[in-house]
């Protein structure tokens, strides 16, 4: 199951245009685990719905390889990704939203791919209420990740 999840999500991320965006990140004196906990609880406290928590270092040992510690949390709001998705349904290949947390060399970092490049090539407007919001949550949630 673990294999097939992080398969899939693999595969969708490979294949989504969120990898052509920019991104922002913000470093975190917790351990990865640790700050990832706090995303899941901040995330969940704001009411949104937490789809997955992938560990990709456990999915890589798995299969005998190594990768830093590096874990990757899919979570949204339907209230909001609906709304999107309604203005343009591709928009569906870039929700829910993605937050990695990782080690870089001893710091871990909290990434997530820029909102005003996330939707570029799609009819959704760039001032849309929505995206201001999801916009919001991201610096909000990923700053309460690394308190």
């Amino acid at each position: 199951m673990f294999r097939t999840i992080l398969a899939a999500t693999a595969a969708v991320a490979l294949a989504s245009p969120v990898l052509a965006a920019d991104f922002q990140s913000i470093p975190s004196d917790k351990p990865v685990a640790d700050t990832m906990d706090a995303l899941v609880a901040a995330v969940e406290g704001a009411g949104a719905t937490v789809f997955a928590r992938v560990d990709h270092a456990e999915g890589a040992a798995s299969v005998d390889m190594e990768l830093p510690d590096a874990q990757l949390l899919v979570f949204g709001n339907p209230q909001l990704g609906t709304r999107a998705m309604q203005d343009d349904l591709r928009a569906g290949v870039m929700l829910p939203l993605r937050v990695l947390v990782y080690d870089d060399e001893g710091q871990t970092q909290v990434l997530w791919p820029e909102m005003d490049d996330m939707f570029d090539d799609l009819t959704i407007p760039d001032d849309a209420d929505y995206v201001e919001k999801m916009k919001g949550a991201l610096q909000t949630l990923t700053g309460k990740a690394v308190e």
